[in-house]
């Protein structure tokens, strides 16, 4: 067994801003297994970790890797419990997935016994901004007809005041976390009158447990957990104060975490979404394999990039497919991924 790692950066089409950091070119990291099968690591923009956490992390995943006695479905449960972080387990659970996937034949998803890909349907994030105008220039002219908008500035009200003039397109927001409560509360309120249910990260995890106090009397509203968000307990912890979470594979370490997160959630009746960092398909690929357990896909990672560094899995806006020949995972486009390597 051999596992390279390859350090990219990679230009985005346009800086990348929340409330909590930006971002113009995204430094991540590919893990290749027998020059074949790829996982990435993708740091947030706003929490880390940094380029040198994440390769230290990566050089000791790979070293209990490799005590494993064999490569197989109970690697993936391993890998769970590698003292790293779940950036890098992440990358490495995709990795033994999509060989897992390879050397047997099945879609990755057939290896886990869950349902495929099907009718996929992605937002577009719209970066935070100064100007409330801009923003809203931004929502309008996007082609794409599900758009995530970024809130968390006192230009917060003026953008809402505008946004509800918009009714051509679905619009989601997220304040990742930078609304007091009682900002939180009025913001809702305008967000529900305009026509906006959807809320991801109103205020700090710190503030969850006063969220159901938050919406009022709107009972449409939908507000999502995603900072605090790492395990299964994480969720247990705060799912009576949410009415859904938003699952991210870097967050939770991989898939399998990922699922048992969304499974529970589930039986709870709460709403899933599955989201992303900034990252290529490459990264992307364990969200789509367990797509068929969410109600809302935030998957436009490889959207923002100038460029995807892999093949396999195919947007056309906001749909996703993948592709026939996606068992084993995307297939990395070598000649690209040579022009953003990092010496």
């Amino acid at each position: 067994m051999q596992v390279d790692t390859v350090r990219i950066s990679l230009p985005l089409k346009k800086e990348f801003v929340t409330s909590r950091g930006s971002a113009r070119v995204k430094t991540n990291f590919l893990t290749i297994l027998n020059n074949r099968y790829s996982g990435e690591a993708s740091s947030s923009v706003a929490y880390g970790p940094t380029a040198d956490e994440i390769g230290a992390d990566l050089q000791r995943g790979i070293e209990l890797l490799g005590k494993e006695k064999q490569i197989d479905i109970e690697t993936l449960e391993n890998i769970g419990g590698f003292d790293i972080h779940p950036v890098v387990r992440s990358a490495l659970s995709a990795m033994v997935l999509n060989y897992l996937s390879g050397e047997s034949g099945k879609y990755p998803w057939e290896v886990l016994e869950i349902g495929g890909p099907v009718g996929v349907k992605s937002s577009i994030t719209v970066s935070i901004g100064k100007d409330p105008a801009k923003v809203i220039e931004a929502v309008q002219q996007s082609p794409y007809p599900i758009v995530k908008v970024k809130l968390g500035t006192d230009k917060d009200p003026e953008v809402i005041a505008m946004i509800g003039d918009i009714s051509d397109k679905t619009i989601r927001v997220d304040a990742n976390g930078a609304w007091s409560c009682e900002r939180a509360e009025e913001m809702i309120f305008h967000l529900a009158r305009a026509g906006i249910t959807v809320i991801e990260q109103p205020t700090d995890a710190s503030s969850i447990k006063d969220w159901p106090n938050l919406k009022g009397k709107n009972e449409k509203v939908v507000l999502l957990m995603d900072e605090g968000l790492s395990t299964v307990e994480d969720y247990q912890a705060h799912r009576e104060y949410v009415d859904g979470i938003n699952i991210k594979m870097e967050k939770s370490g991989g898939i399998i975490e990922a699922l048992k997160i969304a499974r529970q959630a589930r039986v709870d009746g709460k709403k899933v979404m599955l989201g992303c960092m900034v990252e290529s398909s490459v990264g992307i690929a364990q969200s789509i394999y367990m797509s068929s357990m969410a109600d809302y896909h935030d998957l436009d990672g490889p959207q923002l990039l100038e460029t995807d560094i892999a093949s396999g899995i195919k947007y056309d806006r906001e749909s996703i497919e993948v592709d026939c020949e996606i068992i084993g995972g995307p297939k990395l486009r070598r000649e690209i991924v040579e022009r953003f390597i990092e010496e």
